[in-house]
This record gives C-alpha cells, structure tokens and sequence, in this order.
C-alpha cells in the first residue's frame, strides 16, 4: 500500500472517533477581570457558609477530600432540617422533644440555648469544595486537618483580660464584646475569616490605597492597607497591610490586641491570607496562622466563598440595648434575696 493511502486512512480513523476521545483543546486558565485601576476586580458580596468544620474530625484521618456517601449524607440531613423548620412552628412545644441547631452539622441535643426552628440560622446547605473537591476540614495543613499541638503556657506569659460569659451580671465591663454588641462573637472578621451559624456574609469593596471587608455580622469592617508598612498599633483583628501578586490579593496582619486571643493564639500571631478570584462565582481564600509561642508549628488551610444571594444588610444588634440592662437588673435583684436569706451582708461579696 502506498504512503498516501496509509495517510488518508488514518485520517479517517481519526475522523470517525468520539469527541471526549479525540484530542480537547487546553483548557483556558481563568483570569480575574480587572478593577478601574488594573487590579484583580474580587468587590462584591459573598459568603462562606458550609457544611464543612474549620478541624478534620479524627475519624477521617488525613483524608482531605470526602466520599459522594459523606457528601450526600450531609448535605441530605441539611435539607431534611430546612424541610423542617419550614413547617408553620407548633403551638406547644415539647422541651424533651426540642431539636436544637447550634450544632454546625449534627443536632446538639440540648434544649437550651439553641433555636427550636432553623429560622435564624444558616449553616449554608452544602460541604465546601475547592476547585470542586468537597473538603472534610477547611485546614489542611498539617495533613491530619487539625491544629497544631499547643506549647506548654509560661508563668510571664500575659493573661488576656476579656470578658466571660455567664458573670451573673457583675457590671457591664465583664460582659463579653458580643454581650454588649461591640464586636462578633465569632471569627467572621479574623483574620481568620470563618463562617458561623449566621450571618456569614461579606462585602469586599478595593480602593487604590486599601481595601475594605465589610462583615454582615454586628457590621464589623476591617481596613487592608495597601503597600504600607505595620503600625505599631495593637488593634482589634489585628493590623492588615496587603498587595497585590498577579491576580491574588496578599494580606499580612500581625500586632493584634493581646485581649483578642483568636484560635487561643498570642499577641505575637501573625496570619497571611490570599484572596484569589478562580472563577466568575468563585474567591478561592488561603491563610496560614503562625505563633511560635503558642503552637509547635505554623498551620493553615484554604476554601472558596461563594456569591451571597442578596446585598449584606445592617446588623442592629439589641443585647446592649435590652437585655444587658436586664442581666445587671436580674442579677441585682438575685442578690438581694441572697442577702435576705443570709440575713444580710455585703452584695458585692455575694457575687464573688
């Protein structure tokens, strides 16, 4: 047979294959579009709620990715519970037959302290996934999915002063920040930025010389400084600077208040994020979390947020305007019948 007929039958060979069998063209790589100063455009609302912990449960190992079964697991007692709690809510309830959605992805149990429908909650309804893996933890570093052993507490090392709560009241000051609506009483606004049972929604908004994330929960902001150098200042979330790298937006925050102590971590902690845009609904977020004198080594992890459905709405927080006066009144007046039944003596030494 001669060459040019082996030629046109391979062509033909070639011509009659399936398409997914045929050779594909090279996926494109994504690309950012760009703000008005030629920056990676990554303004917008999103939110990072999930199904996922923030820690590997030990039963999965190292085991980053999840079974479909664990998948649909999941994610189909989540929807059981959204059936639920979108039945009109009973005229008497049951306290022995409560369910309680404080837990993340499992019910708790308890019937205090939790809501009895999942109205105000809102988990999210699905397991992350990155770049289209669900993930069983949102650390992934190091490989078991868990921080890090923590390093024995020195005697010279500061005790943070915060509040605590359940103080019965003692005065306004030793009620928590969340107590009194000054800050979260979860760490939406981080660094690290984690989602909780509501409210995990964000608005990034880039100007020239910094950038701003907005938290839907209790409207807390933080202030990335782009370029700039640390200031001195310990502040609350610490002190952001940020620039960019190609399409990822680089942040860096050290110098946090030593009152703060996120994760049980130090003053001394320091947490670099990475904010990349991977796709046109979908912010791919990278930290990692360092403090010597506290864990044995660095850990960190990554997630993708998503678009939120709707526009972040003001957060009007009524603890410290209705109940915290309530608390101090209750518990003045628990002790005062205290005092009575002790015939007498010093209310404040009751407290103690």
């Amino acid at each position: 047979m001669k060459l040019h007929s082996l030629v046109l039958l391979a062509g033909a060979a070639l011509a009659i294959l399936p398409q997914s069998i045929a050779a594909q063209p090279a996926a494109t790589p994504y690309h950012a579009p760009r703000a008005v100063d030629g920056q990676p455009d990554l303004q917008g609302t999103w939110t990072n709620a999930t199904l996922t912990p923030l820690e590997r449960p030990v039963a999965m190992g190292d085991r980053r990715a999840m079974s479909p079964e664990e998948v649909q697991g999941i994610e189909g007692k989540r929807a059981e519970v959204i059936r639920e709690s979108s039945a009109p809510t009973a005229a008497t309830v049951d306290l022995d037959k409560l369910p309680c959605y404080a837990a993340n992805t499992v019910d708790s149990g308890a019937t205090v302290d939790c809501g009895y429908n999942a109205f105000w909650v809102d988990h999210g309804d699905a397991v992350m996934r990155v770049n289209g893996e669900p993930r069983t933890s949102m650390i992934t570093f190091p490989a078991n999915g868990r921080m890090p052993p923590r390093l024995p507490r020195k005697s010279s090392d500061p005790t943070p002063v915060r509040g605590v709560y359940g103080r019965a009241g003692e005065n306004p000051e030793n009620q928590t920040l969340a107590e009194r609506c000054i800050t979260s009483f979860a760490n939406h606004a981080g660094p690290v930025m984690l989602p909780s049972f509501y409210n995990s929604n964000y608005q990034i908004v880039q100007g020239r010389d910094s950038v701003a994330i907005l938290v839907e929960m209790i409207h807390d902001v933080r202030i990335v400084r782009l370029n700039a150098q640390h200031s001195p200042m310990r502040v609350w979330y610490g002190d952001s600077i940020g620039h960019y790298e190609g399409d990822t937006l680089v942040v860096e925050t050290t110098n946090y208040n030593p009152n703060e102590a996120l994760f049980g971590g130090s003053a001394n902690m320091k947490v670099t994020e990475r904010f990349t845009r991977v796709g046109p609904k979908r912010l791919r977020y990278e930290f990692k979390v360092e403090d010597p004198t506290v864990w044995a080594t660095s850990w960190g992890g990554e997630y993708e947020f998503s678009p939120a459905k709707g526009p972040v709405y003001e957060y009007a927080c009524h603890e410290g305007n209705y109940a915290l006066p309530d608390i101090l009144a209750g518990a003045r007046s628990a002790e005062a019948e205290a005092a009575k039944k002790n015939g007498g003596g010093d209310a404040a030494a009751l407290r103690q």
